[in-house]
């Protein structure tokens, strides 16, 4: 930072005077201001972009709010960070909008490996992510969970009982199962649709569509648009700016519909920034008002000029196998703070503020009783504020958890659902101290 003092830990960062609305956790601090509609969402969006100066917050507009993170820098939060954070929230305040600290929360993914270099290139070409340092890959978007590879301390050889499905634009989907042949897919095994990728340990993901012509509406006036279970558009604009234009627009255009939408921007370092656009899974096939709603949200984005990018909406879940799905579904609600999807016939579960992935279960045989006692490879990190954890962790034990680990406590608390599946409730308060 060039200030020659020490930067600041994340508990000092949190603690400081006009942080009531900030909360630190894995990659960052973040804020989420509750907000009436899009539009009102939108003018918080605009109102950042006219505090923030050259480094613009990642931001998440949805129809009950905007999520505010600042990412950490590498070498530390620094008085530029606090200024930064006080001015978001002054500007929040004047638009009137309140700060809830308690929906702030941050899912990340961990994969126990015998030789994490050996797998992580597979999973770079598979999810799209570059590395950061040895251990972690990271969505170059910032829209998706994090992975990161620690040492496994026995070999598990049976599937484990989670996967990824990682859904992307076709000529992607086709391009990556190609990449991943070659970078160590232990084994393919191809649907049409889809395929069952497994890397040289057995963790699995099914990469999709592969299917010319599945990815997309019928129609130049939707042509900017992919479907890749969400509907998605990407739009590059040259600043912040142009950027959160777009955001009013598509936040106006929304609101009027009666359709919610999310709306992500991105900046990248030489000062573009990324504007996605979300209708959030299954929606676009819920309501045929989303297409209408697509196509005027592309006339939007033309009209001021940005570029489509048809290659970056990107999806990513989580596939549990369970027997007794029930019981296993009302614990990771618990665990993750998700709500159960309504509707008859789909075990999804959802994030209900429409920031954090989509995770589902599918039904697993009883007597696969090898496979049930294996410890997966997979499990799950949720890093809440430090003053949510230990709620957090009561509703997942009430929910049917178990802990099984809490030597790390209180920075992390494993805990397994009815069927042994793991979830790590983390805190990043106090790390650096401890």
């Amino acid at each position: 930072m060039g200030t020659g003092r020490r930067p600041l830990t994340a508990r000092e960062l949190q603690l400081a005077d006009g942080m009531d609305d900030w909360r630190a956790l894995g990659w960052g601090a973040v804020a989420w201001f509750e907000a009436p509609s899009l539009r009102s969402g939108a003018a918080l969006v605009r109102a950042v972009v006219d505090v923030a100066g050259a480094r613009l917050p990642d931001l998440d507009l949805r129809p009950g709010g905007v999520r505010v993170q600042l990412r950490r820098p590498r070498d530390g939060y620094g008085s530029e960070d606090l200024e930064r954070a006080r001015a978001v929230s002054a500007a929040a305040a004047r638009l009137g909008l309140r700060a809830d600290p308690a929906g702030v929360q941050d899912v990340q993914l961990t994969m126990d490996a015998l030789d994490h270099a050996a797998v992580m290139p597979f999973w770079q070409a598979a999810l799209g992510y570059v590395p950061v340092g040895e251990e972690d890959l990271v969505d170059p978007g910032r829209r998706l969970p994090s992975v990161w590879f620690q040492e496994q301390d026995e070999p598990r050889p049976l599937r484990n009982r989670l996967h990824l499905d990682v859904v992307v634009p076709q000529p992607v989907a086709a391009a990556t199962l190609a990449e991943v042949r070659e970078r160590g897919a232990g084994a393919v095994t191809e649907h049409g649709y889809y395929a069952t990728v497994a890397d040289a340990e057995g963790n699995e993901v099914d990469l999709l569509p592969l299917v010319e012509g599945a990815d997309r509406w019928e129609g130049p006036e939707t042509g900017d648009w992919r479907l890749v279970f969400s509907a998605m558009a990407s739009y590059v604009a040259p600043g912040a700016g142009p950027a959160a234009e777009l955001a009013g627009a598509v936040a106006g255009l929304a609101d009027d519909a009666g359709l919610p939408l999310g709306v992500d921007l991105r900046a990248s370092p030489d000062g573009e920034v990324a504007v996605t656009v979300d209708t959030g899974k299954d929606r676009w096939e819920m309501d045929e008002g989303y297409r209408l709603l697509a196509a005027q949200v592309q006339g939007a984005a033309r009209d001021l000029g940005l570029r489509p990018d048809v290659d970056r909406p990107r999806f990513v879940q989580v596939g549990i196998d369970a027997v007794d799905i029930p019981a296993v579904r009302r614990f990771w609600a618990a665990a993750l703070g998700y709500v159960e999807d309504p509707r008859p016939h789909v075990t999804d579960l959802v994030d209900p503020r429409g920031l954090g992935i989509p995770f589902f279960l599918q039904p697993m045989e009883a007597d696969d009783t090898a496979r049930r006692a294996q410890r997966n490879r997979i499990h799950v990190d949720v890093f809440v504020p430090d003053d949510r954890a230990r709620t957090r962790i009561e509703a997942a034990l009430r929910a049917g958890g178990r802990v099984v680990r809490d030597a790390d406590a209180p920075f992390g608390t494993t805990i397994a659902d009815p069927e042994g599946n793991e979830v790590d409730i983390a805190v990043e308060v106090g790390r650096e101290e401890g």
